[in-house]
């Protein structure tokens, strides 16, 4: 199974036994919508939902912060998801959330993950089949293992020496919109290059050919082939830019998981407002 797998792709196999499909939809507070309820809606047949925000560390203050493995792999295993299951994520969402549950999964030990290119939004459009409700129970075993790909942000102030590059859209980036969080600061690490994870997707929501991501990369002083830190506001749409370089070849990137969220909202953190 590639990592990007089309809508037709994921047609002929599922209800394979050891394909597992999930959404993992999530949106911004201030929408109004609710990942789950859309859900509970609508989804691909099979489906299971993982929410990205109540399978977080809450005794994190920093929004959705990854949970330990033992967490995920109980979650997962209520949820019916082994470790070796061939797993296609997708989403509906405009922050293109199925990134963020291809890090979970992977950066937790499952070996065969995939985001469905165009997600829920092109697999609707095409008329393709969906169920409401809960799902069918499924027998599962997650045995959870963590990557070392997360930094944080005290190595991040001590001088963590790899390139920098930031998700959110410019005008957030350059501080020229106010951080939608109570008490973030507006602007960017000083070190940080600005990389709009929308750039990455068609306006159908697919990603961009390979030759595209490289050439996004380079427009914003990134080498995408080398190691690099990826943040954004929460540590959601960081994953964007990690998959992305996955897809040029590249998968010893690092996600800054608390992200702006995080070094907006400490008053000692260095920060400067205008372009990179």
């Amino acid at each position: 199974m590639d990592s990007l797998v089309s809508t037709e792709w994921l047609l002929q196999h599922l209800g394979e036994p050891d394909l597992v499909v999930v959404d993992s939809s999530w949106f911004m507070p201030s929408s109004g919508r609710s990942g789950r309820d859309e859900y509970l809606a609508a989804h691909i047949p099979g489906a299971r939902f993982l929410d990205i925000d109540e399978l977080s560390d809450r005794s994190n203050p920093a929004p959705h912060m990854l949970p330990s493995a033992a967490a995920f792999a109980a979650a997962m295993e209520r949820l019916g998801i082994g470790s070796d299951d061939r797993i296609v994520v997708y989403d509906n969402s405009p922050t293109r959330t199925a990134a963020r549950g291809w890090f979970m999964f992977r950066h937790f030990g499952a070996g065969r993950v995939a985001i469905l290119d165009g997600g829920l939004q092109k697999w609707r459009a095409e008329a393709r089949p969906t169920e409401s409700g809960e799902p069918v129970p499924r027998q599962a075993r997650f045995a959870a293992a963590e990557r070392d790909e997360v930094v944080t942000k005290q190595q991040l102030l001590t001088g963590l020496e790899l390139p920098w590059v930031d998700a959110r859209g410019r005008p957030r980036f350059e501080g020229a919109e106010p951080d939608p969080r109570p008490g973030v600061a507006a602007g960017h690490a000083p070190a940080a290059r600005n990389l709009p994870f929308g750039s990455l997707y068609r306006d159908d929501g697919t990603f961009r050919p390979v030759e595209e991501l490289r050439r996004l990369f380079a427009d914003a002083g990134i080498d995408p082939s080398r190691p690099f830190v990826a943040s954004c506001g929460s540590g959601v749409t960081a994953n964007s830019l990690i998959f992305a370089a996955h897809l040029i070849g590249n998968d010893d990137t690092k996600l800054y998981d608390g992200s702006w969220s995080e070094w907006g909202a400490d008053p000692a953190t260095p920060k400067v407002l205008g372009p990179a």
